[in-house]
């Protein structure tokens, strides 16, 4: 078995930004109708902007005998039209403009709302989350909680940022300031060059703010991922924070994460506040040359008033508009890179565990599991491996008990069974087929596993049991309940089986959420049962009355518990205990009981410490 893939280089920016495009370039039809509407919206306010240079140039015309100029677009009144009519018409050809471009930039807005948060966010957020369900327990205890949440919500948001404020955007500044150029050249091609000059300037001064602000930006995710984590981990131990009186300290701790962002926000708000005026002191000079070249020019003759210097004003006050957004396009950019970086990090981990191209379909097994020297390592750093040279052999139907102290590999050896994780040496037989050759939905359908931490879903509690087999009868549940000792504190609830259950199932006492994950187990009908000590939070009473019903449901199944209480380990078909990975002895209680070794020691330290009893008594020959 290869060791999992290496994690994939950091891409450079110009690699995020291809991938960005290539992103949009889904979503294509809606952003070329967005520009569209763009284009409308430049072409009349170009247009709206000439009829009120031509209404000044009129005016002059008919008070100062000022001859009418011509402009790039050619406009001139209807020459038998009275004054007051052709004034009257501008204003209205004026106020139609306005007016229309009001409802086409309503249409924009909802036009970008709808790709960008109907579409690409909902679309992008599902594939996200899609890749987390694909992704082995790897990737989850490499990446805290916060980090997840954070990518989720927030990374996913700034992509977003780079498709409707930076490409859309930037090619809605491009279009335009290529189109005021253009029209500013046909009124005065010394004038535009003069009034241009600063462009290339503003231009390093973007690039060079770019590269400083980014880093800022990927330090100010850190520290709010590091916030949302503190959070997260306040709010799942909220009871041990109450239980030991440190309130002050959970706060205290909260509130440093939280300035911590908050005063680096304000490093990164200095910059772009200091940045921005800066760009608008140099887009403020061009207006200084303007009314002294322009002006110049117009007293010469060699430009109208109206049609010229008005509708240069217009087109240089624009184009000096869409120059200050520089200031804000780059401060998306950098957001935009940072999260999609991020983002990306999910979409391309690589997937460990996934079901062979020609997979062995199998919809019913019939629990034969064979571990054939089998060794494990978690990580490829690791300095020991979790599990030395396995090899056992489990025909279906046996109950198989698992004895280790903490760290043995007793959980490690049971996550191999339904492929959270791969050997990284040897083979894991089920049915004499290779576990890795089998279809991952049949395998995992066929297996109930119960964790040692019983997780609840906030629903339901028939919808919790009925988890795995959403198609399951009201019958089947109350059944599986049963089974698992569990239906009459359901019925004892408030709706019964129809009670709605808190986080976590947090309103439920530990043995109860364990049974209720029995009954979720039970329920598959699976041919393999995979118990993780499911009575340790279980009362002797309530141990009792599970493992009788449980004895019905592990009938003709193949099961394994890892257990550490005598009742529990005597079910067991097969005891076998673990140390360091390794499998150190196995047999039936009475034949280790008969044995010096750790099943011994332990089974006396329970009748001595548990029940007041003397120690069961050593072998023939046992120190």
């Amino acid at each position: 078995m290869p060791p999992p893939a290496a994690p994939s280089p950091v891409p450079s920016n110009g690699e995020l930004i291809r991938r960005l495009f290539k992103l949009a370039w889904r979503y294509r039809l809606h952003c070329v109708a967005v520009l569209g509407v763009q284009l409308v919206l430049l072409t009349m306010g170009i247009v709206g902007l000439s009829f009120t240079g031509l209404g000044i140039d009129y005016i002059r015309h008919q008070v100062e005998g000022v001859p009418l100029g011509d402009n790039p677009l050619h406009l001139l009144p209807p020459a038998g039209w009275p004054p007051l009519q052709v004034l009257a018409g501008l204003a209205g050809l004026i106020l139609v403009l306005a007016l229309s471009r009001a409802i086409l930039n309503y249409t924009y807005a909802v036009s970008v709302n709808k790709l960008v948060q109907q579409r690409l966010v909902v679309d992008l957020r599902a594939e996200v989350y899609d890749k987390l369900q694909r992704l082995s327990f790897r990737f989850f205890d490499a990446n805290t909680t916060g980090s997840i949440i954070t990518r989720v919500t927030g990374d996913v948001q700034s992509v977003r940022m780079f498709v409707d404020q930076v490409l859309i955007q930037s090619v809605i500044m491009v279009i335009s300031l290529t189109v005021y150029v253009t029209y500013m050249v046909s009124l005065s091609p010394g004038l535009t060059l003069a009034c241009l000059a600063t462009t290339p300037l503003l231009a390093i001064m973007s690039m060079w703010f770019s590269r400083k602000i980014q880093p800022e930006y990927a330090h100010n995710r850190t520290l709010f991922e590091k916030m949302v984590q503190v959070l997260a981990e306040s709010i799942q131990g909220i009871a041990v924070t109450k239980g030991f009186g440190r309130e002050a300290e959970e706060r205290a701790k909260f509130d440093a994460a939280n300035q911590a962002v908050v005063a680096q926000q304000h490093g990164i708000f200095w910059r772009v506040s200091l940045f921005s005026p800066a760009v608008g002191l140099l887009t403020r000079v061009n207006m200084l040359v303007l009314l002294g070249y322009g002006g110049w020019q117009v007293m010469q003759g060699e430009l109208p008033l109206g049609a010229g210097l008005i509708v240069f004003a217009g087109l240089l006050e624009q184009f000096s508009g869409q120059v200050n957004s520089v200031a804000g396009l780059v401060n998306s950019v950098q957001q935009s890179l940072i999260g999609a970086r991020r983002v990306f990090e999910i979409l391309d981990a690589p997937v460990e565990i996934t079901s062979a191209p020609n997979a062995v379909r199998r919809p019913r097994l019939n629990g034969a599991v064979r571990f054939d020297r089998v060794s494990f390592t978690f990580t490829q750093s690791a300095a020991e491996p979790v599990l030395h040279d396995i090899s056992l052999d489990v025909k279906p139907g046996q109950c198989i008990a698992i004895l280790g102290a903490t760290g043995a590999g007793k959980s490690a050896l049971m996550s191999l069974i339904p492929r959270f994780f791969d050997p990284t040496a040897g083979c894991l037989l089920i049915d004499g087929i290779d576990a890795r050759r089998l279809h991952l939905d049949d395998l995992r359908r066929n297996i109930g596993t119960v964790f040692q931490e019983s997780f609840l879903f906030s629903n339901t509690v028939a919808a919790n049991i009925a988890f795995g087999h959403p198609e399951a009868t009201h019958a089947q549940i109350v059944a599986a309940a049963k089974v698992a000792a569990a239906h009459d504190f359901i019925t004892a609830l408030p709706q019964g089986y129809d009670t709605v259950l808190g986080e976590s199932g947090n309103s439920l006492s530990g043995g109860q959420r364990q049974r209720l994950a029995i009954a979720r187990a039970v329920l598959l009908e699976p041919a393999i049962l995979l118990l993780d000590d499911p009575t340790a939070a279980i009362d002797s009473e309530t141990e009792h009355e599970i493992f009788e019903a449980l004895d019905r449901a592990i009938a003709g199944r193949t099961t394994f518990i890892v257990a550490h209480r005598l009742s529990t380990l005597r079910r067991a078909d097969l005891i076998i205990v673990m140390e360091d990975g390794r499998i150190v002895q196995r047999g039936t209680h009475e034949e280790l009981m008969r044995v010096p070794g750790p099943y011994l020691r332990v089974a006396n330290l329970q009748l001595v410490d548990s029940r007041g009893l003397q120690p069961a008594a050593k072998p023939e020959g046992a120190a």
